[in-house]
C-alpha cells in the first residue's frame, strides 16, 4: 500500500532527531568497512575477484534475512529495476576500482579517496532537497571538510608508484556516492535486508565479467581473508550502512565516512608501518568534532528522500510512470 506524500512526511524516520540506534549503526559500518582495504591485500585472489566473491557469499545470506523478515526482495522490488541495476553497475564499479587501487597505493590514501563521497553525498541531498544546511550543519560540513583536507594532505602520495592506485579510489569515490543515492532511493521502499540483497545480487555480474575479463587469478587457495571480508564489509558494514541510511540525513552520513580513513590510517600504521603525522591527527579531531556538532543542529526541514517521494507523486498524478 503506496502513502502519500504528506503521510511519508508525517511517519519519515528523517522527521526527528537521529536515533542513538542508528548513529550507532552508521558508526560500527564505518569501522566495520575500514578494514576492508587489509583483507583484499591479503586475499590471493585478484583484486575484482575478490569483490566478486565477497558478495556472491553475501547475497544468498541476504536474501535468506529478508525472507525470514516477511519480505519478498523481488516482488517488493518492482517498480525499483532502473534504481536496482544502476544502483549495482555502480556498486560494482566501486568495488573494482577500490580494490584495484587498494594493492597499488596506501590502505590511508585507497579509504581517503575512495570516501571522496563524503562530501559528494550530503551536497547531493542539500541539492535535491532545495535547501541549505542549517548553521550547525555548515560548521560540521566545514570542520569534516577541513579535516579530510589534512588527512589527504599529509597521506596521499601523488608519485609514479602510487598515482594510478590514488585515481582508481578516486573513481571508486564517485562511484560510491552513486551507490548511495540508488540504495537511499529503493529505501523509500525496501526495509535494509531486502534492499542491499537486491543491489548486491545486481553487482554480481558485472564483477564476474571484468574480472575474467582481465584475467585475475579467480578461485582462491586460501578463503578465510574472503570469509571475513565478506561478513566484515559485506553483511555487518554494508547491511547497518543501508539500515543507516534510511534513518539518518545525508549530512550526517558523509561525515560518518570520514571514521574509514581514520581506522584504516592507525590500522596502516600498525600493520605495514604506514605513520600517521601530526597532522593526520589534527584532522581526526576536526572529523570527530563535526561528528558532535552535527547531532547539536536540527534536522533539515525537506531530506533528499522526502523530496525524491514528493516527486514521484507528482510524476504519478501527471499520469507519467518512472
Amino acid at each position: 500500500m503506496h502513502r502519500t506524500g504528506s503521510e511519508r512526511k508525517s511517519t519519515s524516520p528523517h522527521s526527528h532527531s537521529p536515533s542513538v540506534t542508528a548513529v550507532a549503526a552508521v558508526i560500527v559500518a564505518n569501522i566495520a568497512l575500514a578494514f576492508g582495504p587489509m583483507l583484499v591485500r591479503m586475499a590471493d585472489v585478484g583484486p575484482v575477484a575478490a569483490a566478486f566473491w565477497r558478495l556472491a557469499m553475501a547475497v544468498p545470506v541476504l536474501f535468506m534475512v529478508a525472507f525470514a523478515t516477511g519480505s519478498n526482495p523481488v516482488r517488493d522490488s518492482r517498480g525499483l529495476w532502473f534504481v536496482i541495476a544502476l544502483g549495482g553497475v555502480a556498486f560494482a564499479g566501486d568495488l573494482a576500482s577500490w580494490h584495484t587501487g587498494i594493492v597499488r597505493t596506501t590502505l590511508a590514501n585507497a579509504t581517503l579517496f575512495g570516501n571522496s563521497a563524503t562530501l559528494i553525498y550530503p551536497i547531493y541531498g542539500f541539492l535535491i532537497a532545495r535547501m541549505w544546511p542549517t548553521r550547525w550543519q555548515a560548521v560540521a560540513l566545514a570542520l569534516a571538510a577541513g579535516g579530510a583536507a589534512l588527512l589527504m594532505g599529509r597521506s596521499a602520495e601523488l608519485s609514479a608508484r602510487n598515482l594510478a592506485g590514488d585515481l582508481f579510489c578516486l573513481l571508486a569515490g564517485v562511484l560510491y556516492a552513486v551507490y548511495f543515492i540508488c540504495m537511499a532511493r529503493a529505501r523509500m521502499r525496501l526495509a535494509p535486508a531486502p534492499a542491499l540483497a537486491m543491489i548486491s545480487l545486481a553487482t554480481l555480474a558485472p564483477l564476474l565479467v571484468l574480472s575474467l575479463a582481465l584475467g585475475e587469478r579467480f578461485v582462491p587457495i586460501d578463503w578465510v581473508p574472503l570469509v571475513i571480508l565478506t561478513l566484515s564489509s559485506q553483511l555487518l558494514g554494508q547491511g547497518l550502512m543501508s539500515y543507516a541510511l534510511g534513518h539518518l540525513p545525508p549530512i550526517l552520513i558523509g561525515i560518518a565516512l570520514l571514521l574509514q580513513p581514520i581506522v584504516a590510517g592507525i590500522t596502516g600504521w600498525i600493520v605495514y608501518d604506514e605513520r600517521l603525522t601530526g597532522a593526520d591527527w589534527i584532522g581526526a579531531l576536526l572529523v570527530a568534532a563535526a561528528l558532535v556538532l552535527v547531532r547539536r543542529g536540527p534536522p533539515p526541514a525537506r531530506l533528499a528522500a522526502e523530496a525524491l517521494a514528493d516527486d514521484d507523486d507528482a510524476t504519478k498524478s501527471d499520469g507519467k510512470g518512472d
